[in-house]
């Protein structure tokens, strides 16, 4: 099998050289280039036409946000990120991801050799994920409510489409019902693209996305200014609210439990699960024990197979589950896999599925179809 070519681009002559040396004892990938500085590794892309790059944000000459808006616009390739994790770090790193970035990884709290050596496999593995990825031409650089490299905040509804007007008055379908959504690679994007569909009175909507701790806070915090639903990190022993989506913190699980008539939200440090923590695996499991037909279940682009066996289990317990199509997917590994289990009732492209689910929820409880 012909190896994975990848490009580094890091202004630290130590960090090029330790991925370079990580990447080139692979068996099945290759580093054919280490640039210090966008237009080093502009040349580099040119000439030896890489399948992943590896790219710093911050470096000298041209910002790597800045390469990274203009690759995506002019040669579209998989690009994974290497971040700092700290609060800023994080901010950057998921507007990142909203130019097009496949993933990041983050850079510990430790010395740069001892830090970079430590997360090798983590490394590796995702580059070999971004080589398999779709990745699409983005003609304009999509908007955040966080903060700018220049330290201004942007417009948050600035360069998105007026989303359409949402399903409104859900009333008690609201607080009988539960979303529960699942994602990996290429979900941060995906999930936003689902919640910005979300009326106001949406159900409750629980969302475990594989992410590291130190990346929810501010993922929250800019799902929360973009979406009509408050969106939050989930707390533990928290009443689980109609309007409102829970995101599972990096690190830890999110599942529910009832107590009265009311759902709750449970946030642990149990084992990984299917290497995961947070695991989609942990979250259907419950809303398959707590919620059975009162839960929707959504599984979006993502590597592996984490959830997919309790997706079945939730669609056997009477929920109603809805799967990422593989043309909008970044990746498509965790839908087909539940559309593979016949976990699924539907398989949709991403732009579809938010109305999709208000839609369905009204037709089945013979709710006429209004929009406000």
């Amino acid at each position: 099998m012909p190896k994975t070519r990848v490009v580094v681009v890091d202004d630290s002559a130590l960090v090029r050289s330790i991925l370079t040396e990580i990447i080139n004892r692979q068996p099945d990938m290759s580093c054919v280039g280490a640039a210090a500085d966008p237009y080093a590794a502009r040349e580099m892309i040119r000439n030896l036409d890489p399948d992943v790059i590896t790219l710093d944000i911050e470096m000298p000459r041209m910002d790597g946000l800045d390469f990274l808006s203009k690759l995506m616009r002019l040669r579209p390739m998989p690009v994974v990120m290497v971040s700092t994790l700290t609060e800023r770090g994080a901010e950057v790193t998921l507007r990142a991801l909203e130019l097009g970035a496949v993933d990041f990884v983050a850079k510990p709290k430790i010395g740069i050799s001892d830090g970079i050596r430590q997360l090798a496999q983590e490394i590796t593995d995702k580059i070999r994920i971004a080589a398999k990825a779709r990745v699409a031409r983005h003609l304009s650089a999509p908007p955040s409510a966080l903060p700018n490299p220049d330290g201004n905040a942007t417009n948050a509804s600035e360069g998105f489409a007026t989303p359409p007007a949402p399903v409104s008055a859900l009333g008690r379908l609201s607080t009988e019902k539960l979303i529960f959504i699942g994602a990996s690679t290429g979900g941060t994007e995906a999930t936003r693209e689902v919640l910005m569909a979300m009326p106001a009175d949406a159900p409750a909507v629980l969302i475990t996305q594989h992410m590291p701790p130190g990346f929810t806070k501010s993922y929250a915090a800019r799902l929360d200014s973009l979406c009509r639903i408050a969106v939050k990190e989930a707390v533990d022993g928290e009443r689980v609210l109609p309007g409102h989506a829970y995101l599972a913190p990096g690190g830890f699980h999110l599942s529910i439990e009832r107590s009265g008539a009311n759902y709750i939200a449970r946030v642990t440090s149990e084992e990984p699960v299917n290497r995961h923590r947070p695991s989609v695996e942990v979250l259907f499991l419950s809303a398959a024990r707590v919620a059975g037909r009162n839960a929707i279940g959504v599984m979006l682009t993502g590597m592996g197979a984490d959830g997919a066996r309790a997706m079945k289990v939730m669609r056997d317990a009477g929920a109603y589950n809805v799967a990422q199509d593989e043309a909008s997917c970044v990746v498509f590994g965790m839908p087909r896999e539940a559309i593979a289990a016949g976990a699924c009732h539907e398989v949709l492209p991403l732009k579809r599925i938010g109305t999709h689910l208000i839609e369905h929820l009204r037709s089945t409880s013979g709710v006429a179809l209004s929009r406000v």
